[in-house]
Order: structure tokens, then C-alpha cells, then sequence
């Protein structure tokens, strides 16, 4: 948020007083299994530095910093939802009645406790065995940030960390252009996507 000016420094720096209260309460989440209270204190605790920056920052579009936000979810998905709802495009993809929503409440609510536990602990067994994995975060996103992204691939302890960590970063092409910044060792690759938000398809 300070990067992209969203904040300044002064605001930066009374948020960090609550950095230290969200971290501890992320632990305790971990500790906790994810089933009790302590995940949804965390999200509270959390969620509530993520609320003050937007509040500073105003209708900005939190998936793409460049846009102001329209609607529930920032972006006008009706074109989209509408031709998904013809029952001719269900019954072609064999859906039946099912309504297609751009966000399910449901689904939301049933993961939201899984938001502060930490599920990077398995991904360094999946690495072991060979399984190539690319994260990746557009450079305008502010919910799932490049920064925030790239500092955990960084941190996560796996048998090829050291050299992911000493690794160059190298431009990433499409049709030979430069599209964003690249990092790899073995099957882990981080990529930071230039001139995209959340939606970076």
C-alpha cells in the first residue's frame, strides 16, 4: 500500500503499531488447528489493518489499484453471469439447474477460517517430490500482493530455498515482450506480472 501510494508513510507506520498483534494471532491460529476461536480472532485482528488502509485509500479497486471499485466485488461480472446462467450454455456444460454466482457466499464463509492458518507448511513435500508449482501475483494487486507473495516463497523452508533465494531474476516473455519478472529453481518459479491486478488471465 505505501509502494503504491495508497498510504504514506505516517500511515504506514501507526499500522505497523498492529503488525505485531496480527502476526502473534496468526500463531495462535496455527497452534489452535484452525478450529477454534483463535482463527477467527486472528481474521478480525488482521483483516482490521487491511480495513484501515482502505479506509485511508478510499473506492480504490483492492484487486487493481489503478481501478475504483464497482460493486460488491470491484468488477462488473454480470456480462459474464448472465451468459453462464443460459440454459443452453448449463445444459452444455452438463450443470443442470445450478446457478452460477461469481462469488458463493457459502463456499466464502466456509473458508474464511482457513485465511489465517498457514497451509505453505505442505507445500515443501510437494516440491521434494517433483511437483512443479508457480505462484504468481499481478504488480497492481493489493489483496494477494506480489510483495506480500514473494516474501513467503522466499521464507518457506525447503531442501532448494538457498539456491531459489540466491537464484537471478530474469525477465518472463509472451510473443516477445516483456511481461513481468521471474524467479526459479527446480520446480519452484515466483512470478511477478507487470501491468495486471488479481485478474491476471
Amino acid at each position: 500500500a505505501l509502494d503504491m501510494n495508497l498510504i504514506t508513510q505516517s500511515d504506514h507506520d501507526n499500522l505497523n503499531r498492529y503488525y505485531a498483534t496480527c502476526q502473534q494471532s496468526i500463531k495462535e491460529c496455527s497452534a489452535d488447528g484452525g478450529e477454534g476461536d483463535a482463527c477467527a480472532s486472528s481474521y478480525t485482528v488482521c483483516n482490521n489493518i487491511f480495513q484501515k488502509i482502505m479506509d485511508i485509500a478510499g473506492n480504490v479497486n483492492y484487486y487493481d489499484v489503478r481501478k475504483q471499485c464497482e460493486g460488491s466485488l470491484c468488477y462488473d461480472f454480470s456480462n459474464m453471469e448472465n451468459f453462464l446462467n443460459q440454459k443452453s450454455v448449463r445444459k452444455a456444460l452438463g450443470v443442470g439447474d445450478i446457478e452460477f454466482v461469481s462469488c458463493s457466499t457459502a463456499v466464502y464463509e466456509a473458508m474464511q477460517m482457513d485465511w489465517m492458518r498457514n497451509l505453505e507448511v505442505g507445500i515443501p513435500a510437494l516440491l521434494q517430490d517433483g511437483i512443479k508449482l508457480l505462484v504468481y501475483a499481478g504488480e497492481y494487486d493489493l489483496i494477494c500482493n506480489w510483495l506480500g507473495n514473494s516474501k513467503w516463497v522466499h521464507e518457506m523452508e525447503w531442501s532448494g530455498q538457498k539456491e531459489f533465494v540466491a537464484a537471478a531474476t530474469v525477465p518472463f516473455h509472451v510473443d516477445n515482450k516483456e511481461a513481468g519478472l521471474m524467479k526459479n529453481y527446480g520446480s519452484l518459479t515466483f512470478l511477478k506480472v507487470h501491468d495486471a491486478g488479481h485478474m491476471v488471465p
